[in-house]
């Protein structure tokens, strides 16, 4: 693989902690938002976090697909996985079945898997000879 290659993985890596830094941002503000002015509350009933899987999932596999052809690192792919699991598992099951705020700690918790994955896949990326 050359340079160019190892700049479109990061891309990808970068757009997705992106993605999941947007997917925590929400969670983290959109309660306290929703307290502070009531009228907003109907905003979430459009139900973010699953309208955010279309764009996480298929970035996130692009990027993870990329890197593992350059690093090979196997450790890598199960963490995204187990990222994007646990985000499709609360975003889909647990936001049916035990609300938003289950929702959202389960959103948390995936992003910030997702995202930290993505920066060790980017990381390794960088770091790996083309070859």
């Amino acid at each position: 693989m050359d340079n160019r290659s190892s700049r479109q993985g990061g891309i990808l890596d970068h757009a997705a902690i992106a993605l999941s830094g947007l997917c925590l941002v929400h969670c983290l503000l959109l309660p306290v938002i929703i307290v502070a002015v009531p009228l907003l509350a109907q905003l979430n009933e459009t139900h973010f976090h699953a309208q955010m899987l279309l764009l996480v999932v298929p970035v996130s596999l692009f990027a993870f697909a990329h890197g593992y052809q350059r690093h090979g690192n196997l450790r890598i792919i199960a963490g995204g996985i187990a990222g994007v699991g646990i985000l499709f598992i609360g975003g889909t099951v647990v936001h049916a079945n035990y609300g938003i705020l289950a929702d959202s700690l389960l959103t948390i918790a995936g992003s910030f898997v997702l995202a930290t994955s993505h920066y060790f896949n980017n990381r390794l990326m960088r770091h790996v000879p083309a070859g």
